[in-house]
Formats: C-alpha cells, structure tokens, sequence
C-alpha cells in the first residue's frame, strides 16, 4: 500500500480529519472546511481535498445511518438540483480555478451572513426564515462549486439553513443528506480528472479510524447540547471559518 510517508503531514492531518468528523456529524460540517487547507501545508491543495474525499464520503454513511429519519425534504429539493450544477461548473473550470478567489468569496459570505445576524440580534423569539426557492438556487450552487473546489460547501448551505431555525437534529441531519449527495457525486468527476493515484488512495484508507472515532465523537456531542447553545455554536463556527478563508485568501493573493 501507498502513502504519503512525511511525518508532519500527519501532524495536521489526523487533528483535521478527527475535526471535520465532529463538526459534521455534530454541528452541520461548518468547521470540516479547515481540513483540506491544513493538509495543504504539506501536500498540493488538491491531493488534499482528493484524500479527503473518500474519508467525507465514508463519514456521511456513518451520519446518514443517524440521521436517516431527521432532515428538511422541502431544503433538499431545493439545494441538491442547484448544487449538481455547481459541481458541474467545478469540473469544466477546473484547469483554471484560482483557489484563492473561492476562499475569498465563502469567507466573505460567512462573515457578513455572521455579523448580520449578531448585529440584529435575531433570536429565538422572532420568526424563523423561509426556504426560499432563489435563495437556496444561489447558496446550493455556490455550495456544489466550492465543494468540489476544497470542500467548502459548509458555509453556503449554513447561511441558507441557520436562519430557518430548524430542530438541531433536523438542522444537521439536512446537511448530511445534502453533502452524501454531493461528496459521491463529486467521486465521478475526480476519478476522471485522474485525483485518485495510489497514494492519496493509500493515506485516505489510514484516516479510517480517526474519521469514525470523530464521527463517533460528534454525534455524541450533539445530544449533550441544548438547541440554544448548538445555534451560538453553529453561528461561531461558521464565523471563524469566515476568518481562516479570509486569512487563507489574503496569503495566496500576496504571496
């Protein structure tokens, strides 16, 4: 079997695949977004995110088995259709997407969305948000798109989920559903761009222990926490993400 052998590389990609599991399976996924970037402080960012892959797709069997009977139908249909064309959009581009142009873009969405909702001071008293249809269009391709770049389409479905303040349960069983879909899809266009050599396939398979443990770890934290804490949570997450893809985008324009 291959694998990459650089011991450091394990250093930052055990604690990203054990953190991608939790917030996935425990808070929507928002925070799984650091995984690809911190693997890139070794490896290419897309031998990264195709090492990657194969570990979220094994993750989202673990959570839809959880899941299976809590998610949002009338979101699904919304965001799945349009997240297709996303992807699809990823793999014609894909020979020029600049990388640090779609960081920018997610980190400028999850900050401003954050900050409007801080600022406001929504809370649970006011009226939930609606699934809206041109809304969910925009945020589901984006979703699709910057999945398929450096799976990053957390922060896009968050924006469109989080303010209909739906159950936790429903909230992150949604996500779930959603990202199953995309991650097996984007395993098409990936094995036909020739991302999954040996190697990568070799390292992915050594992530399986820490993928279900974080799997594990995340499902457990998401019954010990009330709804009221899970959504400043998932609000936090979301914003720091925003901050580390800002910070993320300003290094690659300057380097």
């Amino acid at each position: 079997m291959e694998f990459i052998s650089d011991p450091f590389f394990y250093v930052v990609g055990v604690p990203a695949v054990l953190i991608a599991g939790v917030s996935k399976s425990g808070f929507g996924g928002g925070l799984g977004v650091v995984a690809v970037p911190l693997m890139a402080l070794v490896v290419s960012p897309q031998a990264a995110a195709a090492i990657m892959l194969p570990i979220l797709c094994l993750m989202d069997v673990a959570n839809v088995w959880a899941y299976r009977k809590r998610w949002d139908s009338r979101s699904m249909k919304i965001l799945v259709p349009a997240a297709l064309v996303g992807i699809l959009v990823g793999t014609l581009s894909f020979s020029y997407l600049n990388e640090a142009a779609v960081k920018l873009i997610i980190a400028l969405i999850a900050i401003i969305f954050t900050l409007d909702h801080w600022l406001r001071g929504r809370n649970a008293s006011g009226p939930p948000g609606s699934a809206t249809v041109g809304k969910g269009a925009i945020l589901g391709a984006l979703a699709g798109f910057t999945s398929f770049v450096a799976h990053s389409g957390g922060p896009p479905v968050a924006v469109y989920l989080l303010p209909q303040r739906m159950d936790k349960s429903i909230f992150v069983g949604t996500t779930v559903m959603f990202f199953i879909i995309v991650n097996y899809v984007k395993l098409i266009p990936y094995a036909m761009l020739g991302q999954f050599d040996a190697s990568n396939l070799g390292t992915s398979l050594l992530f399986v222990p820490v993928a279900l443990f974080g799997t594990w770890l995340g499902l457990w934290a998401h019954d010990k926490v009330s709804v009221t804490l899970f959504y400043r949570v998932c609000y936090g997450l979301l914003f720091i993400t925003g901050i580390k893809l800002l910070v993320d985008s300003i290094l690659e324009f300057s380097a």
